[in-house]
């Protein structure tokens, strides 16, 4: 039985992986390459899992398509008071932290993984701070309803390496906040997670 979770573990993260790089990739081929991965991950199982495969392949095809909001993590930090934003590369705003959690992955281990790679640094995820409803919101209108989970977090070390992604970090006060990626982060949510009744839950 445990062969057997191991296989169906390793099957999500390889469709995961498969999805994800249909979301991002441009390149036809690489489109094509990704669409592949994703019709033969289910060979991962062995021909000895054949009824294993199948439960599996059942529960697959009847949720495909479901309708559920997808989770968005982000990494509260905080330093002398100013709280650590990152500036995208592309459209030069502003957001805390973090970005989609990957199927196959703890919300815990989503955040550090954001945080390591948007900013360089290795933190210790300390407790949960607000669940933000995208759906709530009228003035920035998006397609897909998003449950935004802000984590606290502890830095242990590391420093900022430019990346894919972005281009500079830094800590900043209420009172003098750069201009903000206002589908990723908003003033109103950073003035919230100030508060000190959290968790604070849309």
């Amino acid at each position: 039985m445990d062969n057997i979770k191991t296989s169906f573990e390793q099957y999500k993260r390889l469709l995961a992986i498969a999805e994800a790089g249909l979301y991002y990739a441009k390149d036809p081929f690489d489109q094509e390459r990704y669409e592949e991965m994703k019709s033969i991950s289910l060979s991962l199982l062995s021909q000895d899992q054949d009824e294993i495969k199948k439960k599996i392949t059942f529960s697959l095809e009847k949720e495909e398509g479901y309708p559920t909001p997808k989770v968005d993590v982000r990494a509260y930090i905080k330093k002398e008071g100013k709280v650590l934003l990152i500036e995208d590369k592309q459209t030069k705003e502003w957001a805390l932290p973090g970005g989609f959690a990957e199927i196959g992955r703890s919300p815990k281990e989503n955040i550090q993984k954001e945080v390591k790679e948007e900013t360089g640094l290795t933190v210790t995820v300390d407790r949960l701070l607000a669940v933000f409803d995208t759906d709530l919101r009228k003035d920035v209108p998006q397609v897909f309803q998003y449950y935004k989970l802000v984590f606290s977090c502890s830095v242990l070390d590391g420093s900022f390496i430019e990346n894919i992604e972005t281009s500079s970090s830094g800590f900043f006060s209420l009172e003098d906040l750069p201009r903000l990626s206002e589908k990723r982060t908003t003033e109103e949510q950073l003035m919230i997670l100030e508060r000190e009744n959290l968790p604070y839950v849309e």
